[in-house]
């Protein structure tokens, strides 16, 4: 059986302190062996920030705790209460995004790989609205179905992702059922990414969710998601130390963009929005496999 489905299979039973203490040695250790994660993690965090040296190995040590903290949380998220869940989220709206998607019923969500994104699905499934979101078909099959059922236990719905036929889907659910359609779009899958500009370098995006909110006419919303330190009470009522702000960006208009490059404008837009999020908390960007840098 793959290591991964088997340690996923055994946190259902495991004291959550072991597998928390397990997941941080075992990150730890690929951090100081300079495994090839660690290694992809310092170089994309190089050129996010400009780090160089002991300051860049200082953060991507952060980072690969941070990434471990992810698992750990994922594979605790079964066993989670919805008080526990809500008691390590915090929402930031300055924009009006909640009450957007009240009054219309729907919206494309776009996201970046920080921070617990699973966490703040299952959040928002009780208290925004209905989540639909397409994952990774990863490899052995398995351990994309554990992830899918996981997700699908606290109120998520998750497609494959497998080409146009899901992108068809999206917009019927979109068009029919409504929601927030959320998709993780900073590292392009699709092989047809846009090009934009982050952090003064050429990168690739995916184009999904641009094109997805001008197919149903919906607001594309991007979020970030980050960890905070919890203290006090706040940290007793979540068990753990550390709680997710889901913070809301602009609202970008489908129909303020212009016909001829409708979705590489929308994708010019949430990405601003995104790289400077990244910018100011790179540490939990959990960016360990190959990213989409034009220019290698």
């Amino acid at each position: 059986m793959n290591a991964f489905l088997l340690a996923f299979r055994a946190s259902r039973y495991a004291p959550i302190s072991l597998t928390r203490g397990l997941l941080w040695s075992g990150t730890m250790l690929q951090w100081a062996r300079r495994s090839k994660p660690a290694r992809r993690l310092e170089d994309n965090l190089h050129r996010v920030t400009g780090l160089e040296g002991d300051a860049l190995r200082r953060l991507s040590r952060r980072g690969m705790a941070s990434t471990a903290r992810y698992y750990s949380e994922t594979f605790e998220l079964g066993r989670m209460t919805p008080a526990t869940v809500d008691s390590r989220v915090r929402v930031e709206d300055p924009h009006g995004a909640l009450e957007r998607i009240d009054a219309e019923g729907r919206a494309v969500l776009v996201l970046s790989h920080s921070g617990n994104w699973d966490l703040i699905g299952a959040y928002a499934c009780r208290h925004i609205a209905k989540v639909t979101s397409v994952a990774e078909v990863l490899k052995p099959r398995e351990v994309f179905d554990e992830f899918v059922a996981l997700r699908e236990k606290v109120g998520m719905r998750i497609l494959g992702h497998e080409g146009g036929s899901t992108f068809r889907e999206l917009i019927r659910i979109g068009r029919k059922e409504g929601g927030i359609l959320c998709l993780l779009a900073d590292r392009d899958l699709s092989g047809s990414g846009v090009e934009v500009e982050m952090w003064g370098q050429g990168v690739k995006v995916a184009p999904g969710p641009a094109a997805l909110a001008v197919a149903i006419g919906a607001p594309l919303i991007p979020v970030h998601v980050r960890y905070e330190r919890l203290h006090g009470r706040a940290r007793w009522r979540a068990r753990s130390r550390w709680g997710c702000v889901l913070r809301f960006g602009p609202q970008i208009e489908p129909g303020d963009a212009p016909e001829d490059d409708r979705v590489g404008h929308l994708s010019r837009a949430w990405v601003q929005f995104m790289s400077e999020a990244i910018r100011e908390h790179p540490e939990d960007w959990h960016m360990l496999q190959r990213f989409g840098w034009t220019e290698t």
